[in-house]
């Protein structure tokens, strides 16, 4: 896929312009290292398509545009992707810049080739309002498609990664903004389906690009203190090969340097300096064998003491990406650190390749490491799907997923001994997301170590833990503010918006049948001008004209009044009245006005419509109260208390007022804020806290107002079932004798 502005059109060439660019791409000659000469010229024939296709297209570099896809089928053919991929990458810009058809690839070259081609083009043909939407909807097209055929996203990596080896052409904000996408998406993809080569490559050439001072001056400082460790490195390369000939154990030693990017995100990660993060001598010792590994480590264990706390186990507990190792550090001589990491030849295929080497022992030799590596990466895939579907939208699914990109992981256990691998930081809240989204959707508790501890606990490696789940519960808001994964995260957001939506439109029924009784009409005689009303107010179906009610933003007496003047043009009559009421100000005029009550019934509020029937923190109205409610833009019914001085301000919008009760039974607590002047006293606010206790009332807040060397002002905010059960807290407060005087807090 082409990055906007490395393609322009030319005028028409002849053929020979790109005849021989197959030959001069040295493509050719990889795959004669691996695929059969039937392989190599149907490769050849989707390149003569190809180059036919992109005929007048040239880079900005001036090279004819095929040399690009025959550069990322080369870079693919480097580690040896099987002859469908090949053909796909030479192809993977002909849908997008080209007038060629996806049936068209599908007809000459296979649905499997097509599909793949598919995966990677961009959604051309919709138009987005920002470039950042635009991004993050062909990301997830190409995500999805990457569910089907992981070998879609591992093609967008290939052409990402020739993409930022040609990126000198570009003009400079162009070449900034890409840097910066490559180094928050495309390394992270890589590094997650275990992709190391291509991986570090693209952090190099992104770190290049978007700090271009920081890394030449962190170039030149590894420049000269690699030459002047370097008979240090000789040292300890040869006493580590001595040590493992004199054990009889076969393996090759290499040095391992560390990348300029990682130096630069461990230095400003951990606040070190250069000499303090490069003054680790880094090695990897290649054996043939699982049990060679760990023999090895003995070896190094008994040749340098290691460092307490500083080894990982990647053979028995994997990575995510499938990536297996031993990691140790040791004591070096002059007190230096060694990092050493030990792994087999298999396991370095897969660390070097990741999921691509799943076709690599397709080929030949089938390996445990590639299968394991591959159903890894399908696992997370289908995690991607999942978080896409409970997303609200494509931006809301890129955030999700680059939350999910860095996972310095934890591992932890469920109770039937099974490994989990989350992000550090994960919650018990994470992992029963990661449990399944049932699970965490109906989570009450958790056990820690078979101990019940939040639900916001960050975990730690080697803990059990254990999900308390309960039928009928949901998920809390408050999750969202200590949630790490994305998975939960989106879960989350998915279900209490749809949660929203059925209290919205529940709420929006009942708001609507209320004013139409006013008119003595129902709902029912409403549906005959169904299809009238959602054309005029805009919606799709009843359920989101309800919806519109229910938070607020349309106004149930007006779509009532429409109703009624749909209905009286039907049957030739006039629009009725509303019943015994003069005029819409009075009809919605509460009692504290002047007004007369309606003589319609009032919509009940239990306590518990959630989301969409909120009660004003001005006043805490509870249960025993006389209410108003008041129906706001996007929030659905405000509740205040008729003495609520805010509520005034309302005078000019009284086709905003809802006639509200309070339910006969309501077995629910609510916020109030009492306010006690007591003598101040040491150990008063401890004996007013207690005798609130005493009267198992939780106490959620307190604050002191105001206090002197006499008098202290305390507000104390409570839950209480209703004004009987306030009244009986208040009159217990009232018999301690250092309190002077206790009111409710209104306003």
């Amino acid at each position: 896929m082409n990055i906007p502005g490395q393609v322009s059109s030319a005028t028409p060439s002849s053929a020979n312009e790109t005849g021989d660019e197959f030959t001069r791409s040295g493509l050719q000659s990889v795959l004669t290292k691996y695929l059969s000469q039937e392989q190599i010229t149907e490769i050849q024939n989707t390149y003569h398509f190809g180059a036919e296709a992109h005929r007048g297209q040239h880079r900005l570099s001036g090279e004819p545009y095929i040399s690009h896809p025959l550069a990322v089928a080369k870079i693919l053919a480097g580690m040896r992707m099987n002859a469908e991929c090949i053909e796909a990458a030479i192809l993977h810009d002909v849908i997008e810049d080209t007038a060629t058809a996806k049936e068209q690839i599908a007809a000459q070259f296979g649905e499997e080739v097509a599909g793949m081609v598919d995966g990677v083009s961009k959604l051309t043909q919709i138009r987005f309002e920002t470039r950042m939407e635009e991004q993050a909807e062909n990301f997830r097209k190409m995500l999805l498609a990457t569910v089907q055929d992981i070998r879609v996203v591992i093609i967008k990596l290939a052409d990402r990664l020739h993409n930022m080896r040609t990126l000198g052409a570009m003009p400079a904000i162009k070449r900034k903004r890409i840097a910066r996408e490559t180094l928050e998406i495309y390394a992270p993809i890589a590094n997650r389906l275990g992709m190391n080569d291509i991986r570090t490559e693209l952090q190099e050439l992104g770190f290049a690009e978007s700090y271009p001072l920081r890394y030449r001056i962190l170039s030149e400082a590894v420049r000269k203190a690699r030459g002047n460790r370097k008979e240090v490195i000789n040292k300890i390369r040869a006493a580590i090969e001595q040590r493992l000939e004199q054990e009889e154990l076969p393996g090759r030693l290499k040095g391992r340097e560390k990348h300029l990017y990682s130096i630069y995100l461990k230095m400003r990660s951990k606040h070190l300096s250069f000499s303090e993060v490069f003054d680790v001598h880094a090695f990897r010792i290649i054996v043939d064998s699982v049990d060679s590994c760990y023999r090895a480590l003995g070896i190094i264990h008994n040749l340098y003491k290691p460092v307490p706390g500083k080894f990982k186990d990647y053979i028995a507990i994997p990575k995510t990406n499938g990536y297996q190792s031993l990691h140790t550090v040791l004591f070096g001589p002059y007190g230096m650190p060694i990092e050493v990491q030990i792994r087999s030849e298999d396991m370095a295929k897969v660390a070097d390749a990741g999921v691509a080497a799943h076709w690599l022992y397709k080929l030949g030799d089938a390996d445990a490491a590639s299968s394991s590596s591959h159903n890894r990466v399908r696992e997370w895939m289908r995690g991607l799907l999942e978080m896409q579907k409970h997303a609200g939208n494509p931006m809301d699914f890129l955030e999700n997923f680059k939350t999910d990109m860095f996972p310095d992981a934890v591992y932890v256990f469920t109770p039937k001994g099974r490994i989990m691998e989350l992000p550090r930081g994960s919650t018990a809240v994470d992992f029963a997301y990661s449990v399944h989204s049932d699970v965490g959707n109906s989570c009450v508790a958790a056990k820690i170590d078979r101990r019940l501890a939040p639900l916001s606990s960050p975990l730690q490696n080697g803990q059990s833990v254990e999900i308390i789940s309960a039928p009928g519960a949901r998920p809390n808001p408050t999750w969202l503010n200590f949630v790490v994964t994305g998975k939960a995260r989106a879960t989350i957001r998915s279900y209490l918006k749809n949660l929203r939506r059925d209290e919205s439109i529940s709420l929006g029924e009942r708001l609507l049948e209320q004013a139409l009784r006013h008119y003595s009409r129902t709902l029912e005689e409403m549906t005959v001008k169904t299809q009238s009303l959602l054309t005029e107010f805009n919606s799709q179906t009843i359920d989101d004209l309800y919806e519109d009610i229910g938070l607020g933003n349309r106004l149930a007496p007006l779509v009532a009044r429409r109703i009624e003047e749909l209905c009286a043009m039907e049957d030739g009559s006039q629009p009725r009245k509303p019943r015994a009421i003069r005029d819409v100000f009075i009809r919605y005029m509460p009692s504290w006005l002047g007004g007369a009550r309606p003589s319609v019934r009032a919509l009940v509020i239990k306590g518990t419509e959630g989301m969409v029937v909120t009660f004003a923190k001005c006043c805490h109205p509870i249960p025993g109260d006389p209410i108003q409610g008041f129906v706001s833009t996007g929030r659905g019914i405000v509740v205040h208390t008729e003495s609520c001085k805010n509520i005034r301000e309302f005078r000019k919008h009284p086709e905003k007022w809802v006639e509200v009760q309070w339910e006969n039974d309501i077995n629910d607590q609510f916020q109030v804020d009492i306010r006690v002047y007591a003598m101040n006293r040491r150990g008063v606010l401890a004996t007013v806290a207690a005798s609130i206790s005493d009267m198992d009332v939780n106490i959620s807040n307190v604050d002191i107002e105001e206090h002197d060397n006499k008098y202290s002002t305390i507000v104390f905010s409570i839950a209480v079932y209703n004004r009987v059960h306030l009244a009986k807290v208040m009159r217990h407060i009232r018999t301690i004798d250092l309190v002077v005087k206790i009111s409710r807090k209104k306003g």
